[in-house]
């Protein structure tokens, strides 16, 4: 799978509350350290062959974390699944569609299809209100496809029963909310550079892989860079978890920007 040159910017690495989370006032709550601050998770990938800028959901944060990595573009948006953690800021794509006067293509498997015509259905409507969000709806599936110059892998992974669409772009795989991959899904994920996978809390959870489960998935895969995200304030402080970890593996933070 040929690809240009990417650059990543993890956009946000919460999980669907954030960090700081309404009324908690525990340790990583109250934490100063800017790594324990946490917008809901998402990444922005960039080609830096020829400018191709696609985002990975458009979470409840978009509008601000777009405007804090002060992104002027946007050629797409891949989502991954219905949570209203992952679509809710699809709206704020307007903007893109003003400043770029075309409609912005949007990329979802059918559940999560579904889901957006249901709860953003004006953008949908036949005799559409002016300036809401002009979107053209791609359903994904197991098939590649391509957006510019990037060749886009889905990989379909289990939140516990509903399906989840992670994305492997040239040597960069993508997976949130992820709890089993089935070992043919696998096999697409083997032989990236650098893998991002989801990582909740210590204990383990019905729907999302534990740290050490995490970790485990990324040692069978023999990745040789991992970062996890979608954490929450369970996982612990940044500084004391990542001491912990191996040291090919990360836990991702909002801001941070990867080159492969």
């Amino acid at each position: 799978m040929h690809n240009s040159h990417l650059k990543i910017t993890f956009l946000g690495t919460g999980t669907s509350t954030g960090i700081p989370m309404i009324g908690c006032d525990c340790a990583v709550c109250t934490s100063h350290n800017s790594k324990d601050k946490r917008l809901r998770s998402s990444v922005l990938i960039e080609s830096l062959t020829d400018g191709t800028k696609i985002v990975i959901d458009t979470t409840p944060d978009f509008r601000y974390q777009m405007l804090r990595i002060q992104n002027k573009r946007l050629d797409a948006v891949l989502f991954t699944h219905p949570h209203k953690d992952h679509i809710a800021g699809l709206d704020d794509v307007r903007a893109y569609n003003y400043f770029q006067h075309s409609n912005l293509p949007v990329y979802a498997n059918t559940l999560t299809a579904e889901a957006l015509q249901r709860d953003f259905y004006y953008a949908f409507a036949e005799n559409a209100y002016p300036g809401v969000p002009r979107i053209d709806l791609h359903l994904v599936n197991h098939a590649p496809f391509s957006i510019n110059n990037l060749s886009i892998q889905p990989i379909w992974v289990w939140h516990l029963k509903m399906p989840v669409v992670g994305y492997r772009i040239g040597a960069f795989t993508y997976i949130t909310d992820a709890n089993r991959i089935d070992d043919a899904e696998k096999e697409k994920i083997k032989g990236s550079s650098i893998l991002v996978l989801n990582a909740l809390r210590i204990e383990p959870h019905i729907s999302h892989y534990s740290l050490q489960e995490a970790i485990a998935l990324a040692q069978e895969l023999n990745i040789p860079e991992v970062y996890f995200t979608h954490i929450s304030h369970q996982l612990g402080l940044h500084h004391q978890v990542s001491k912990q970890l191996p040291s090919h593996m990360h836990l991702a933070y909002d801001g941070l920007e990867l080159v492969i």
